[in-house]
């Protein structure tokens, strides 16, 4: 990738022809305004493309810019970046990335977010976790702020996880990003690791909202531990993670579930005491975090019931 980006306007209306095109790569349907993207540091790298902190050599504004190859130019944009643009322009809200612009060429595609430094997962490494327990607070609070809005909106992320939480650190404002993946309701199984809900794994035809808030539960333990929880257990099956620590569902405590018939082949665990292993959670929070990590799927809470629950009630804090 060159040290400049070029910078490539565009209207409504064409930005639907690049939404509804696949071979969309032909650039002569945009108007170059002979302005370009500084690099000044990448601060992502990951299998989706690198990101990039920029300055727009004309007006001095910062961005941060999402550079994606294709690896077939002759197919040109990929569905996962039609879909991810699609949806970023439909969600408008304070804890969604804000998408400024597209810039696209014949072999890659630039996407323009607002100012972003860092994303959770690499805040999480540098400083052992979220130790201040009034940001852990605010974190969790604008995550599940962010996952109802898409909720409402009949969007399922299917991909949270820290990496794709990204923070603008002025004002330690959590921004969700990366929906290459998401979906509306429905659809087939999403690909994330440690961070994927029971019903996922078990190979479950049917889920809903549910999933992204088990990812919620999953990035809040990593807050207090400082790591993934489900990586702190000695195995190499995800499932068998999970039922070591939450103890292995029943039919009593998860109606259903033996008609998956994996259920089967896993040894049967008690739940362990978590407020050992989450030993920094004052009790509210727990209570929370149980609550985002109920196997069965029915009986998981809600982003929208989250937000209003004891533990973002700072007359309960007990610091």
């Amino acid at each position: 990738m060159a040290e400049e980006i070029d910078d490539i306007d565009y209207n409504d209306n064409l930005f639907m022809r690049l939404l509804q095109c696949t071979l969309c790569r032909k650039t002569n349907r945009f108007n170059y305004e002979g302005f370009s993207y500084k690099i000044l540091q990448t601060i992502d790298d990951g299998v989706y493309g690198r990101v990039y902190r920029c300055r727009h050599s004309a007006t001095g504004d910062i961005v941060a810019i999402k550079h994606i190859n294709f690896d077939d130019e002759k197919i040109g944009v990929p569905s996962s970046v039609i879909r991810e643009v699609s949806l970023l322009r439909s969600l408008q809200h304070v804890n969604v990335v804000g998408l400024l612009r597209v810039l696209t060429k014949e072999t890659h595609v630039n996407l323009v977010f607002e100012p972003l430094d860092q994303d959770l997962g690499r805040y999480i490494r540098d400083n052992r976790g979220v130790q201040d327990r009034s940001t852990r607070r605010s974190f969790m609070w604008q995550i599940l702020n962010g996952v109802a809005y898409c909720h409402a909106h009949k969007i399922l992320h299917r991909d949270l996880k820290p990496r794709n939480i990204w923070i603008d650190e002025s004002g330690l404002l959590i921004r969700i990003a990366d929906f290459g993946l998401a979906r509306e309701f429905g659809g087939d199984m999403p690909a994330n690791r440690y961070y994927r809900a029971p019903e996922v794994l078990l190979h479950s035809e049917h889920y809903s909202s549910g999933i992204d808030l088990w990812s919620v539960g999953c990035i809040f333990g990593e807050m207090v531990l400082g790591m993934p929880i489900f990586a702190a257990i000695n195995t190499f099956d995800e499932l068998d993670a999970i039922f070591r620590m939450l103890g292995t569902p029943s039919e009593e405590t998860w109606p259903g579930i033996t008609q998956f018939p994996p259920i089967a082949s896993y040894a049967i665990y008690s739940p362990m005491d978590l407020s050992t292993v989450f030993s920094d959670l004052e009790p509210v929070g727990l209570e929370l975090l149980k609550m985002l990590l109920c196997l069965d799927p029915k009986g998981r809470i809600s982003a929208e019931t989250a937000l209003k629950h004891e533990y973002f009630n700072v007359q309960s804090e007990s610091e």
